[in-house]
């Protein structure tokens, strides 16, 4: 294989869920630039409209979908509209989430909450990969990408619903790459560490980030460009004997406080 392909996503249609900001938007403009037709679905849809364009001003390829991965029938439409708009899909970005930041007090959390939890981790990246199997089957390429969390490997307290539903993805993705491996379907997940996005600078602070560097080796905390590069990865013809696999990006530690 040519180095010039190793990472050549031409030709490739790649769906995206969150992908109007942080991690998620990253994603989409790190495929976009490697050459991918990008549906950009989120729960707000002025967010995916301005990642798409953003996309589209840089010369690449895009369109925007709402979407909110607890319906059903939200879910079933991303993937018509993304066959809709570009005949087929290649890549699937797992990336909508919810959950975690030490908030999941045990005695106060409901049932309500942990069913909402592992409906938007769990349950919605299932039906996707589902819904969106066929096409890449006859497609010829098919790359499943799922968002999970150090939390997943991690012990925290007020963090066990959240970390749970992640060690699940994980689970989940290491079986399913047995079922859709014979199809040509590789299914992999990205767990980011501590990585600056809106949701982490709402509560960082210069003592939190000190803490959290203290157990990170490289001495930073994460950019979303770092997390959409191991997504690109395993979109991209490079990691083609790469499945069931979870790729930790965390600068080599733990962003534990203690």
């Amino acid at each position: 294989m040519e180095v010039d392909t190793l990472f050549d996503l031409t030709g490739k249609v790649a769906v995206v869920t969150g992908g109007g900001d942080g991690i998620g938007k990253g994603c989409c403009q790190i495929l976009a630039a490697a050459g991918a037709s990008v549906v950009v679905s989120d729960l707000s849809l002025d967010k995916a409209e301005e990642v798409a364009e953003s996309i589209k001003s840089s010369g690449g390829h895009a369109v925007a979908t709402e979407c909110n991965v607890m319906k059903k029938e939200d879910l079933a439409n991303l993937i018509e509209f993304a066959v809709k708009s570009y005949g087929t899909i290649n890549i699937l970005v797992n990336n909508a989430g919810m959950g975690g930041g030490g908030r999941e007090n045990p005695f106060n959390i409901d049932l309500e909450y942990v069913e909402r939890i592992y409906a938007i981790n769990v349950f919605a990246p299932w039906q996707l990969i589902k819904l969106a199997a066929p096409y890449m089957k006859d497609s010829g390429y098919g790359r499943i990408i799922n968002i999970t969390s150090m939390s997943s490997i991690n012990t925290s307290p007020s963090m066990a619903i959240y970390g749970s539903s992640k060690a699940a993805l994980n689970h989940l993705a290491a079986n399913l790459a047995f079922d859709y491996g014979p199809m040509g379907i590789r299914i992999n997940n990205v767990g980011p560490g501590a990585t600056k996005t809106h949701a982490l600078a709402s509560v960082l602070t210069p003592e939190i980030e000190q803490r959290m560097l203290a157990h990170t080796p490289l001495m930073r905390l994460g950019e979303v460009s770092d997390i959409a590069g191991a997504v690109l990865y395993f979109a991209s013809p490079v990691s083609a004997w790469v499945s069931g696999q979870v790729l930790m990006v965390n600068g080599g530690g733990v962003q534990t406080l203690d």
